[in-house]
Parts: structure tokens; sequence; C-alpha cells
């Protein structure tokens, strides 16, 4: 088993991440919220995936190893907070509702982190305060655990647009639609559909940040029309897919490629 990086204190800074840069499993000894003003990021724990586009952030609790993967060009700002300041009262990852204020915030106070005067020490307090409101939203991928379930996955993470039903996919994994149906609900938490549903967004998020344009990502995630796709995404995530998807998703490669911790 490989050994897992250990970096006690989690940085606060922004910083460019190339387009498909990905960061090997990692963990701190503090709090972390990640946060992408532009791209799409990916935050994967053993527990599952965490996907976050320009309006939400990623909660990341102290010692919980984590890797990252960046889709299109990543506009990254990370702060770190001692496990003390916990003010969302949040012992698992989670992915928080940014807002215009809490962006703002965000983007001030990792611009100069080195920076320990009153005014930032202020700032600081605000960001807290606004942390403490953020509504947490399901735009979590819950990994499987069990065999059977863990195949069907498979499947579907290879082509999350495949339209087969869980009785034909069980057929082709040698599991019933029944015992499929349970094991969803016991060991995801939620029920085929919505899994599926979850994981067709995350691909659409994906390849939105890649350049693709919006009737190409809907036929490739599965929907049968562009206006029934930008109907599920609004209602995810607050905004069109029209207003997400970065134009040739690639631009910026050329930008800063530090490490993310």
């Amino acid at each position: 088993m490989p050994d897992i990086r250990h970096q006690p204190t989690a940085p606060t800074r922004s910083q460019w991440v190339a387009p498909g840069a990905a960061i090997d499993a990692h963990r701190h000894d503090d709090h972390q919220i990640v946060y992408a003003a532009r791209g799409v990021l990916a935050v994967t724990t053993g527990a599952g995936t965490w996907v976050a586009p320009a309006n939400r952030a990623v909660w990341v609790p102290a010692g919980t190893v984590h890797a990252h993967q960046a889709h299109g060009t990543l506009e990254l700002h990370l702060v770190g907070l001692p496990a003390r300041d916990n003010p969302l009262g949040l012992d698992e990852p989670a992915v928080l509702t940014v807002g215009p204020l809490l962006r703002e915030l965000i983007l001030a106070y990792t611009r100069a982190p080195g920076d320990e005067s009153p005014p930032r020490g202020r700032l600081r307090a605000v960001l807290l305060d606004q942390l403490s409101a953020s509504i947490q939203t399901p735009v979590h991928l819950p990994a499987p655990s069990a065999p059977a379930l863990r195949a069907v996955c498979a499947i579907l993470h290879a082509d999350p647009g495949d339209p087969r039903t869980l009785a034909a996919l069980g057929r082709e994994t040698g599991a019933s639609a029944r015992t499929l149906s349970r094991l969803f609900r016991s060991d995801l938490g939620m029920t085929f559909p919505q899994w599926r549903t979850q994981l067709r967004l995350y691909r659409a998020l994906v390849l939105l940040a890649e350049g693709s344009p919006v009737t190409t990502v809907a036929h490739a995630c599965g929907w049968s029309s562009a206006s029934a796709f930008i109907d599920v995404f609004r209602r995810a995530y607050g905004h069109t897919p029209g207003a997400h998807r970065t134009p040739g998703g690639a631009d910026g490669e050329a930008r800063g490629r530090g490490p993310v911790v």
C-alpha cells in the first residue's frame, strides 16, 4: 500500500492548476476549504467523490485522506483552518454553497496569506461567520463497497449515458434488480436513479469544463434532449450549463502548475 503524504499544516493560498492535473492522496492536521473560482474540482476520499463548480466549495475536515483532480483550467483557492476552528461543526467532507459575499471573502483571504495584520484578522472572522451559515449541497457521488454494486457502478462510470435498467445491468453482473436496489439504498444512501443522475451531473461538469458543447454533453450523459439536461442541471447547481461551460477548456494551460496540497 503506497504511503499517504502527510502535511501537518493545510496551506492558505491561491494558484492556477493545469487541466487534468491530479494530486495523490494526502492529509492535513488542519481543516481545509477548497474552492475553484474557475474550472471544476473533484475531491475524492474513501467515502466517494465531491465535485465543486464555481459556486461550490469543498470542506475537507482535519485528518481526512483526500486526492484532487482538476477539470479544465483551475483557479484554485485554499483556506487552511486549525482543527480547533470548525465553523460548520462537520467531521466529514461536504460541498458548500458559495454565494457572492463568501466568494469575495475567500478570494481576498487567499491573495495575501502571509499578512497577519489586524484587518486580515477581521476578514478571517467574517469569513468564518459566513462559512457557518453556508448551505450544504448534495454534490457527492458515494463510492460503493459491495462487490455486486461496484460492478454495476463501474459499467456506468465507463458510460454514464448507458440507458439500461437496473434489471438489465443486474443480468450482466449476476445480481437481481431487487438485490441491487437494496444495496443502492443501504450502501450508498440513495436510489439507483438518484445515484445515476448524480454520476451524470458529475460527468457533465467535467465535459463542460473541458469545453464540450451543451448538446453534446446532454447526449453523452444520457439525457434525451438538451432542454431536459438544462432543466436538471439548473435545479442541481443553480445556473445553466451554458453559463458554466469553459470555452476551449484547455485555455490557460500555460499558467502556473503548482502542487495542490
